[in-house]
């Protein structure tokens, strides 16, 4: 037993040392970071990248950011998880929004930059209703969400907002519902970089 193990209960120390014998000390204390952690590191540091932000007043604006450019606004320290990751700027003018949907089975979160978003989260309940949750999203607000999530985000503020989106995977499309009577129905999909 390695003096780090000693301390521990026998079980422990074994099971410590079959697995640091397999994968190595160093891969057991590598943590990946979470897309919400990337979304608020993103957010905190937004100096970087807003002069990117444009309005459209036609409809909400969506930005791809180059990875080397998401690299630039993190610490080193998260540029592994980056790599995994997909990161989209999104401006809302006031009445901007999206349409209820999810994220095609990437999991992610957003972080609100500037001005106020809201959030209805809509859950199929499976017996044929649907449950849904609102949430008021101001600066500062990180919302992170899994695979399966659906909701719709709207600029119900009276100014400008700005968020980032991080995506894991990475997002290729989104679904699009409404409310029906027994409960979502999938009404399209929206791929990146082609309807956003």
């Amino acid at each position: 037993m390695t003096s780090s193990t000693a301390t521990l209960p026998a079980p422990a120390a074994a099971l410590l040392a079959t697995i640091t014998a397999t994968r190595g000390a160093d891969e057991i204390t590598t943590r990946r970071t979470s897309a919400a952690a990337l979304a608020a590191a993103l957010a905190a540091n937004a100096a970087a990248w807003t002069d990117l932000v444009e309005y459209r007043p036609q409809s909400r604006w969506t930005h791809l950011l180059e990875p080397a450019a998401a690299a630039a606004a993190l610490d080193p320290a998260l540029h592994d998880d980056l790599a995994a990751a997909q990161v989209w700027l999104l401006s809302w003018l006031p009445g901007q929004g999206t349409p209820l949907h999810d994220h095609g089975g990437s999991a992610g979160a957003f972080a609100v930059v500037q001005g106020t978003l809201a959030e209805l989260t809509v859950t199929d309940t499976g017996d044929g209703g649907v449950r849904d949750a609102e949430a008021r999203l101001t600066a500062g607000r990180v919302r992170p969400f899994g695979p399966h999530h659906v909701h719709q985000v709207t600029n119900t503020g009276a100014h400008p907002a700005i968020s980032v989106h991080v995506y894991t995977p990475r997002l290729t499309v989104m679904n699009t519902y409404r409310i029906g009577t027994r409960g979502l129905l999938r009404t399209g999909t929206e791929r990146a970089g082609v309807d956003w």
